[in-house]
């Protein structure tokens, strides 16, 4: 159900013949009778500069929703929501779907590459240990005596006095 049009001045209502009605800029509706009354681009209700707009079927669609029932409203509003909210969620199972896709392809690659890895290493002989850094096995490493470093394999001296001095 439409909201009802009444003058803001007189309080009539449409009827027949009926008057043409307007809307102001400030948000107020007159009669084309209480319009002539008035100052000329003045609202009869706020006194405030304004313009004026015959109401008709031609309208701007914006400005006859202000007329609509919010039942109307509602419901057209909730078809739009709706036909939205699907349209939109499509498109996110859509997304959904390339990603989960694109995980299992991912997962099925680096199951690949870890049994290749797995039998690599099955095939492959056992290596001796090689020390970080070097290119050196750890059995292969000998360590050097006193002697060979250059030093003496004499005590070194203590530092505290000894008795027989």
């Amino acid at each position: 159900m439409a909201v009802p049009v009444f003058c803001n001045s007189c309080c009539c209502e449409p009827r027949k013949p009926t008057p043409r009605f307007c809307l102001t800029s400030c948000g107020h509706v007159f009669c084309e009778v209480c319009l002539r009354k008035g100052k000329k681009d003045e609202c009869l209700v706020c006194k405030t500069a304004c313009q004026t707009l015959v109401l008709s079927k031609q309208i701007n669609p914006d400005i006859q929703a202000l007329f609509m029932g919010v039942d109307v409203l509602c419901n057209k509003y909730s078809k739009e929501i709706t036909q939205i909210s699907e349209f939109q969620e499509k498109h996110r199972k859509h997304l959904l779907s390339y990603y989960k896709q694109k995980a299992a392809k991912l997962e099925e690659s680096l199951k690949k590459v870890t049994q290749q890895i797995q039998q690599m290493q099955s095939m492959k002989p056992p290596e001796k240990t090689a020390l970080p850094f070097s290119g050196i096995s750890r059995n292969s490493l000998s360590i050097p005596s006193r002697k060979q470093n250059g030093y003496s394999s004499y005590p070194l001296p203590s530092s505290h006095p000894s008795t027989s001095e």
